[in-house]
């Protein structure tokens, strides 16, 4: 079921946050996330953040800055199983056009938001840590 984020939720989203980052990203160092963990979590109260749960474990969630996806998680065991798939659908029902940055080298991200309606709109550099990355959009 998909719901909206509840404090209680935090400590299980942060675990998909972190590992989620580090098995995508192994072009950046784990550190990098660790020094991130902290601000990450404080911006979670601020975020519009919905999860996938099943009998109150957090399979996935997505997070939200406005139109602009800051990220979407899936546990490493529930990946390809459509999970991240039905948080954007989710999402999708309540904005009208969406945004995001991907790294390039996460290919399976890449190809995941062309496969559900995303195009690339540009090409930049992650300020914070030196990869290339695209910004993608989508629009009803």
């Amino acid at each position: 079921m998909i719901r909206e984020f509840q404090i209680l939720d935090t400590e299980q989203v942060m675990k998909l946050w972190f590992w989620g980052n580090v098995d995508a990203h192994p072009f950046v160092s784990e550190e990098y996330w660790n020094s991130h963990f902290n601000g990450v979590q404080e911006a979670l109260l601020q975020a519009q953040v919905f999860v996938y749960d099943i009998n109150g474990k957090v399979l996935g969630f997505i997070g939200l800055m406005n139109e602009y996806i800051a990220g979407i998680f899936v546990d490493r065991n529930y990946r390809s199983t459509g999970v991240g798939t039905q948080l954007l659908t989710y999402v999708k029902q309540k904005y009208d056009t969406l945004s995001l940055s991907v790294y390039q080298q996460n290919l399976r991200a890449v190809a995941f938001y062309c496969r559900v309606g995303f195009s690339i709109l540009s090409e930049g550099v992650d300020e914070d840590t030196g990869e290339k990355e695209y910004t993608m959009c989508w629009g009803k």
